[in-house]
């Protein structure tokens, strides 16, 4: 870890991007400290399309709520979806993974025809496709973009384990009597960790842009929450009169997928 942070260091876009993300994930952490929730959904029409200002320094949207709360609490549900459907997708992508590299036989034949399948149609439209089955709505939303991501996971990680299978200390681990379980408990998951994670971080931006993605349509959160794809796809309207709306939260995710992705580019860096 201290020669990874080294070498990390030494990438300056990386740190930088590293030290905006920490930001971002701080603010939307203590987003109800730094600006109430109630001032996000709370309407007040009286000053509704206000430019920013000293009380509202992002100024108001449509329905007179404070759009600097409502960036601040979207980002929360759209950093959650992010990395908490990186997180299980690589968890599951590693079991199966894992199991088709090291059985091989029918169970890989099956698990695999099974990710070439999905794998045949675009993250987004499958993402699409399950959010239009299940309804709109954040748990459901969740769930499209996890399984939208496991095949490509499962893919990478499969080809990972069969990398790390041609090894010698596999073999040695197999002569002195190591079954698969413990083989892909003490050595696979050891050496698969470090490219997995690349993987992973690499693809929190497009779970990210997914979310919004679909959100801008009217497939992702539901309203009042906030949320920033549905904050631009409701912002369209009044681009002219009040482009405030549209402007801060696509700067929003233009910052963050920029952050992640120097983040994600400087651990692939220092891994390499």
């Amino acid at each position: 870890m201290k020669r990874f942070w080294r070498k990390y260091r030494k990438n300056r876009p990386a740190t930088a991007g590293l030290a905006v993300l920490a930001a971002i994930v701080l603010v939307t952490l203590f987003a109800g400290a730094i600006a109430p929730p109630e001032n996000g959904i709370r309407q007040n029409p009286g000053i509704r399309l206000q430019g920013p200002s000293r009380e509202h320094i992002f100024g108001t949207d449509d329905y007179g709520r404070d759009l600097f709360a409502r960036i601040v609490h979207g980002g929360r549900i759209s950093l959650l979806l992010g990395f908490g459907a990186a997180a299980l997708s690589m968890a599951a992508a590693f079991v199966f993974g894992s199991i088709a590299g090291c059985a091989g036989g029918l169970a890989d034949e099956i698990i695999m025809r099974i990710m070439d399948a999905l794998l045949s149609i675009p993250y987004m439209l499958l993402a699409l496709a399950i959010v239009a089955a299940l309804g709109p709505g954040a748990k459901n939303l969740f769930v499209a973009i996890t399984v939208s991501y496991i095949p490509n996971f499962t893919r990478i990680t499969r080809s990972v384990v069969l990398t790390i299978m041609e090894n010698d200390y596999i073999a040695a681990a197999r002569i002195n009597g190591l079954g698969d379980i413990a083989i892909i408990r003490r050595h696979i998951l050891r050496n698969a960790a470090g490219p997995i994670a690349v993987q992973a971080a690499l693809s929190v931006t497009g779970m990210i842009l997914v979310s919004v993605g679909l959100s801008f349509i009217g497939l992702g959160v539901n309203p009042p929450t906030p949320e920033w794809g549905a904050m631009l796809s409701s912002s369209r309207e009044f681009l002219r009169r009040a482009p405030h709306l549209m402007f801060f939260p696509a700067a929003a995710i233009v910052i963050t997928a920029l952050s992640l992705n120097l983040a994600a580019n400087g651990i692939q860096d220092a891994l390499d």
